[in-house]
């Protein structure tokens, strides 16, 4: 898929990987990029920038997805990309307590980091699906497919969110309807100054712009899985042929890191 002359939409794109994205679209010929964020301000601003448009949404409230989607659609037209790109990252009180987040932070993190992409396709497959098609970015992460050390709320969410991704793309394959998974590890981005260290950072941290320019070439190839870090299939890979030494290799990088947190400075 190219993006030049379509209607393109993203939420979490007032910063970071979403801000990125929404003006690469535009240098990339987008007819409208709209920046959905729950910083209206902010989003104002990347519009501004992009002539694009900004809207307000919350994207663990299903209500104000479809309120996205029949805004962008009344104003200027189908959606040809939706980027569910909006995501949040909660961790644990420690590395040994993978149960220590709250209540309150697990369901934070299940709303937007899984259901925002349900409430998205709920809104968007059928119209898609009568016009011939359309496409879906569902940002998750290296997380998802690996682990993420200290953030049990956040690997489990992004590992759900991929599960969605990939019945999303077999269910509506025959529908003309493409779905992208975007799995970045370490991005430089307020999300990952936040982040306990770990091997995000240690494998090299891209910029948000570098990001955006490999999903432009996954979305021309549409290629369900967009690793911006070729190292995470290596991993994977590693993973899936020997699983219990890959844990046993988990449990030594914790310990690394339980080192370091505990060194002298």
């Amino acid at each position: 898929m190219k993006v030049e002359g379509k209607i393109v939409v993203v939420t979490g794109g007032a910063s970071g990987i979403g801000r990125a994205l929404c003006r690469r679209f535009h240098q990339e010929g987008a007819a409208k990029v709209v920046v959905a964020d729950l910083d209206r301000e902010a989003a104002e601003r990347v519009a501004g920038e992009i002539a694009g448009a900004a809207i307000e949404c919350d994207v663990s409230d299903e209500a104000q997805i479809v309120r996205l989607v029949e805004e962008t659609e009344s104003r200027f037209g189908p959606i040809a990309l939706f980027c569910s790109n909006a995501g949040i990252a909660t961790f644990d009180p420690s590395p040994r307590d993978p149960t220590g987040a709250s209540n309150a932070a697990w369901m934070r993190s299940w709303g937007v980091n899984v259901m925002a992409h349900v409430y998205a396709a709920r809104a968007l497959t059928g119209r898609m699906a009568a016009r011939g098609g359309g496409y879906f970015l569902n940002t998750a992460s290296a997380a998802g497919l690996l682990s993420q050390i200290g953030g049990a709320a956040y690997a489990t969410t992004k590992h759900a969110a991929i599960g969605f991704a990939e019945t999303l793309a077999i269910a509506h394959r025959d529908d003309g309807i493409r779905v992208s998974v975007l799995c970045p590890q370490g991005v430089d981005t307020p999300m990952l100054h936040a982040l306990p260290a770990g091997p995000q950072a240690r494998d090299g941290v891209m910029s948000a712009e570098e990001v955006a320019a490999c999903v432009v070439e996954g979305l021309a190839a549409e290629r369900f899985l967009i690793l911006p870090h070729p190292v995470v299939a290596d991993y994977m890979k590693r993973k899936t042929a020997d699983y219990d030494r890959w844990l046993a290799g988990m449990v030594r990088l914790r310990h690394a890191l339980e080192a370091n947190e505990t060194a002298p400075r």
